[in-house]
């Protein structure tokens, strides 16, 4: 049966599998047949990523992206891809006048150098295929809107989504396409260090308009969709998916 949004056979590259988006991710396009090559800095969840994986083939590579060698080192470490999701990403709330040199160097290599020094690196020896698919993950914070202590996370989301619209016309004529998706609030641990509490981020969800945060399958299944055939004439788009917060 045809299906343009079908991904299998298609060799994915996925950053930040060990959790969150990441992982999602990595479980639902290895649902639908792809080959997976995932990469994340905690060996432990990303070895648990990898076991929950279906079908066969798929390869881990163990890196964390503030190292800048670490990630020159899974360049040479992947073969020819078909696509490549950016979810590797962290957050530092901190109020703007406490900013300092270092947290905002750390934000930025992670969100924003490490996935963009990847693709180039990628594009120039050759490894993706024409027709490639690039996903980056962006978010609706520092593109429609930020919050209280989230300047550095918004500074590094904003030049993503910048970085697309650039890249995707200097790509268009190797027929890769570049675009990425702008979540809102998703149910990750990535405010596990406890700065925001439980009953904060209860009276949060209160400003969705369908009540709740997102899951991450449901930002997962959008980023299949961009990776899959039926994208193949979106390239420089932001994909916003975000319960209706922005509407408000």
């Amino acid at each position: 049966m045809f299906n343009p949004f079908s991904i299998e056979g298609k060799a994915i590259f996925i950053t930040g599998a060990s959790s969150g988006i990441g992982r999602a991710t990595a479980i639902e396009c290895s649902k639908m047949g792809a080959l997976l090559m995932i990469s994340g800095r905690n060996p432990v969840a990303l070895q648990e990523t990898f076991d929950q994986l279906e079908g066969n083939g798929h390869v881990q590579i163990l890196a964390d992206l503030v190292d800048a060698q670490a990630v020159a080192n899974i360049v040479d470490q992947l073969s020819a891809l078909d696509g490549i999701v950016h979810c590797a990403g962290f957050t530092l709330t901190t109020p703007f006048q406490f900013v300092n040199e270092r947290d905002l160097s750390a934000v930025m290599q992670v969100n924003f150098m490490a996935p963009t020094l990847i693709s180039q690196a990628l594009i120039k020896k050759k490894k993706l295929n024409k027709g490639a698919s690039i996903v980056f993950i962006s978010s609706v914070s520092g593109v429609y809107c930020s919050s209280v202590g989230g300047s550095m996370y918004s500074a590094s989301k904003g030049a993503i989504n910048g970085l697309v619209k650039g890249m995707a016309l200097d790509l268009a004529s190797k027929g890769i396409r570049v675009n990425c998706v702008n979540p809102g609030m998703i149910d990750t641990n990535i405010f596990s260090e406890g700065i925001i509490t439980q009953e904060q981020l209860n009276e949060d969800k209160k400003r969705y308009p369908l009540n709740r945060y997102g899951k991450p399958e449901e930002v997962a299944y959008a980023i299949i969709y961009l990776l899959s055939d039926a994208t193949k004439w979106i390239t420089g788009s932001n994909l916003l998916i975000d319960g209706g917060y922005t509407l408000l």
